[in-house]
């Protein structure tokens, strides 16, 4: 245990040196840390590191979905169901078609249902390679929004096909009529269970006098509850987190303490990049145990299996994005759609965003070694190891060349008619002027003298006349001095915490109290920080 211990806290070093490495490059981290325990897999470190099903599902994947839905806009979410439901259900289940075809007529011997379990396994991109190279290239807004809705649902469509593809390998039996009632079956209840289990932890964080300690920790527990729940009677325990997970963020405001709010996100943050960080780092390591466990079929054949795979999977992604694109534009006629003319350079992007991740390798890892028969399940090794394949080719070539793509195609946001930054100002000029309304009405100016009212009351009409101005002049002229004003201003931060650290040293000054000042200095700066276009944490930049 102290052994495996130590081993941990070695790959948290190599991963926090290796996000700083893909940070220098500028690469998505996830794509650095596969690479990166693909070498360390040479070296023979970290071999009593392996990558179990069951930690994968039961402990890394309910939290991670969990924050992620936390993470996106119901708003956009619900613009965008249409394009998002179909990305998740229909190509999922369509790539896993195409996948069974080609591996069925490819590999000797290889049945459908293989085929079906093999479609299953690598069909669900993993988004959060997608999302992390979106976020250091400026992508519009539903493109983002599209593919962070995807991740949420994707994973329990794939995973069901799994389910019934792994059952038809085992019974030899497969009846369509009953697996399709029983997929809308696992997916509705799977979602009613989430929502009853979020409305539950919804009733204790409102009742309960809880603390901001209290909260973060209810909320670490929920994603767990809602998914052992939904998997207790056989349901879908993906659909259950993102349910409950997007029920309990569109109430975080009146569930929850501005303290918790603040607390939990710090938590979550740490928590959410250390798994994801373990996660592709185990991905590059489980080569040695793949390749030893390949058996008969050589190293030159397994590869070249999984490089066509790895081909029909890309390519029929992309053909299933051109023609949701052009059903939508059919269905335009009939029907009201978010964006009647999606073009085709959004399709093409959202296409090549299609790399895999950990829950294909869990997946592939979760067939039994043996059928009920007591013999080896048929082809799991090539299976594991065309999985493999696939995370890496997808991951690397696709990672590495989508930025490029983004770039060359010069995508514009036709959904966003007012810039990013006249919507900042216009929301904090309506932010002043709503608190001068409250004052007003609050506390009238001829009333007892308060010196802290007057302040405020003036410190808010001066901010109401400057926002006036600044967005009755927006342009560069306007947005050079606003970026020259937040350099100085944290220039002036960072000498008012000089200040406090010598005033810490005199013994007059109790320390709990500089500290206080010391955090009221950093939430200022974080801020000032978010208003920036441009990120001076990296971390902010590409979470």
């Amino acid at each position: 245990m102290q052994s495996l211990f130590s081993e941990l806290v070695f790959l948290v070093l190599i991963i926090l040196a290796l996000v700083m490495l893909a940070q220098k490059l500028r690469l998505a981290y996830p794509i650095v840390l596969v690479l990166g325990g693909l070498a360390l897999s040479f070296t023979g470190l970290f071999t009593n590191l392996e990558i179990k099903p069951e930690i994968v599902f039961l402990i890394f994947l309910p939290p991670l979905l969990y924050e992620a839905a936390w993470q996106v806009s119901w708003k956009e979410f619900w613009k965008w169901r249409r394009v998002i439901t179909s990305f998740a259900f229909p190509i999922v289940i369509l790539t896993a078609c195409v996948v069974a075809v080609v591996s069925h007529a490819l590999i000797p011997g290889f049945t459908l249902a293989l085929g079906f379990l093999l479609g299953g396994i690598v069909s669900p991109p993993d988004a959060i390679s997608a999302t992390t190279i979106m976020r250091q290239v400026k992508v519009p807004k539903v493109l983002l929004s599209v593919i962070e809705g995807e991740s949420l649902l994707n994973d329990a469509s794939s995973l069901i096909v799994f389910r019934f593809a792994l059952a038809a390998v085992l019974t030899g039996q497969f009846s369509f009529g009953q697996a399709a009632g029983s997929f809308f079956l696992v997916i509705v209840l799977g979602t009613l269970i989430g929502v009853a289990v979020g409305l539950v932890f919804y009733t204790l964080h409102r009742k309960l006098p809880t603390t901001p300690s209290i909260d973060t920790v209810l909320t670490l527990v929920t994603p767990y509850c809602m998914y052992y729940a939904a998997e207790y009677f056989h349901y879908s325990g993906v659909l259950a987190v993102v349910s409950g997970g997007l029920l309990l963020s569109s109430k975080r405001n009146t569930m929850l303490t501005y303290r918790s709010r603040i607390e939990g996100v710090n938590v979550w943050t740490v928590l959410s990049f250390v798994f994801n960080g373990l996660i592709f780092l185990l991905i590059g390591l489980q080569l040695p145990h793949i390749v030893q466990q390949l058996g008969d079929t050589s190293l030159g054949t397994a590869i070249g299996y999984g490089l066509l795979i790895s081909l029909a999977l890309i390519v029929a992604r992309l053909l299933c994005s051109f023609g949701a694109s052009l059903f939508t534009r059919l269905a335009s006629h009939f029907i009201t759609v978010a964006d009647a003319n999606p073009g085709w350079k959004l399709p093409l992007v959202s296409g090549w965003a299609g790399m895999r991740g950990v829950v294909s390798l869990a997946a592939a890892l979760s067939i039994p070694l043996l059928t009920p028969a007591g013999q080896p399940f048929p082809y799991r090794n090539l299976i594991l190891f065309i999985t493999f394949v696939v995370i890496l080719v997808t991951l690397v070539f696709q990672g590495l060349t989508l930025p490029w793509l983004i770039r060359k195609m010069r995508l514009e946001d036709k959904f966003a008619p007012i810039p990013a930054e006249q919507q900042e100002l216009l929301i904090q000029q309506k932010l002043a002027e709503q608190a001068l309304r409250h004052l007003a009405n609050r506390s009238p100016h001829n009333g007892s003298p308060n010196e802290y009212l007057h302040n405020m009351r003036a410190r808010l009409q001066l901010d109401t006349a400057f926002f006036s101005r600044a967005l009755a002049s927006a342009g560069s002229t306007q947005l050079n001095t606003l970026q020259h004003f937040q350099q100085l201003y944290l220039e002036v931060l960072e000498q008012q915490r000089i200040l406090l650290q010598q005033m810490n040293r005199r013994e007059d000054f109790d320390e709990e109290i500089i500290r206080k000042y010391l955090t009221v200095l950093d939430l200022e700066e974080y801020k000032l920080r978010e208003k920036q276009l441009q990120p001076a944490d990296p971390e902010q930049a590409s979470p």
